[in-house]
């Protein structure tokens, strides 16, 4: 709120670029953490819905923002964008701590009561508080937890790319934006039942590959911009579902005392690519679409890595390191061949 509301009256470029940077840095934590919060407030049965909402409403204040930023100047644009977090402050008081959290550092008595408000039944929560009380977890955690067991370690990068790319496709810059922005919402009519059914890691191999083929056959359709904005739409198509798919999985995957954290760190592995989208878009000036077939090459190769994980479909979320250690590691090779799980 401080640096984006600081951005529209910064007196010359350089404080401009201060600002920028200072909302840079909250990035991560803004993108990762209400998508935490939600995953570990619900059940497996729901993560898939609450994900897919979550992203319904994501997409359409996308389109949205292609109209703000026609309407008013980039001043302006920096203020819709920024005042209206303020209101989540008032959340402060409504929205409860992540009883699994809670949980996992040792704060029994605080989850319990999350968890009686969430309960039916009383004896629900003294069922799964059973055997617990003695279990005090206070140990804590920090990034090199990420990257100490070896089970637990392109997508941002391209995601921001086609979508800055959009207004260098020709014709009106904000219409093409707007069209970006619109491409998501069929994404979900697809998303929705294949992640139920097909699982997650067939469902963002397959969102990938669909939207990088599309990106690399550009190369031959560059004379004809109409196909070529077709062929963009489909391959922000495909990098949209694996957008929506690959937080959910990463928040399956990763513990609950590092799940927080490894989202954000995650997420700031995949800002680093959008610090060389520019100079990649900027190859398309000598050629139109050669930025889209590099994204789309590394959007196919993370397709195929991404078989490489468990599926994480209706499995409990992992609560410590070990946990998540254990998480996958006994697959065999049927298993990760499997596209329909049980």
């Amino acid at each position: 709120c401080a640096f984006g509301i600081a951005t529209a009256f910064t007196p010359s470029f350089t404080w401009w670029m201060v600002c920028r940077v200072g909302v840079g840095f909250t990035v991560p934590a803004i993108m990762s953490t209400p998508m935490v919060l939600a995953i570990e407030l619900v059940g497996p049965t729901k993560r898939t819905y609450t994900t897919v909402i979550i992203n319904v409403a994501y997409s359409c204040t996308l389109i949205m923002l292609a109209g703000v930023a026609y309407l008013v100047s980039w001043a302006q644009l920096a203020l819709a964008t920024t005042i209206p977090f303020l209101a989540f402050f008032f959340f402060w008081w409504v929205l409860p701590e992540s009883p699994r959290w809670l949980l996992a550092n040792g704060r029994l008595p605080e989850a319990e009561k999350i968890m009686k408000k969430m309960a039916r039944r009383k004896f629900e929560v003294e069922k799964y508080m059973s055997g617990k009380e003695d279990e005090k977890i206070q140990q804590s955690y920090g990034v090199l937890d990420l990257f100490k067991t070896p089970n637990l370690f392109t997508n941002t990068s391209v995601y921001v790319g086609l979508s800055y790319y959009a207004p260098a496709l020709g014709g009106d810059p904000y219409l093409n934006f707007f069209l970006a922005g619109v491409a998501e919402l069929p994404t979900y009519l697809f998303l929705w039942p294949s992640m139920e059914y097909w699982g997650r890691r067939w469902t963002l191999c397959f969102s990938m590959v669909v939207g990088g083929s599309a990106c690399v056959a550009t190369v031959v359709t560059q004379n004809d911009p109409l196909v070529t904005l077709i062929l963009y739409c489909v391959g922000k198509f495909g990098i949209s579902s694996s957008f929506v798919v690959l937080p959910l999985m990463a928040s399956e995957l990763y513990p609950t005392v590092v799940r927080g954290m490894g989202l954000s760190v995650s997420a700031v592995a995949g800002m680093i690519g959008p610090i060389v989208i520019p100079l990649i878009n900027y190859l398309g000036s000598e050629m139109m679409v050669l930025p889209l077939i590099i994204m789309g090459v590394l959007l196919n190769l993370g397709g195929v890595f991404s078989l490489l994980l468990p599926e994480t479909l209706h499995q409990h979320l992992p609560q410590t390191l070990e946990e998540g250690e254990e998480f996958g590691k006994h697959w065999t090779l049927s298993d990760y061949c499997t596209c329909c799980p049980k």
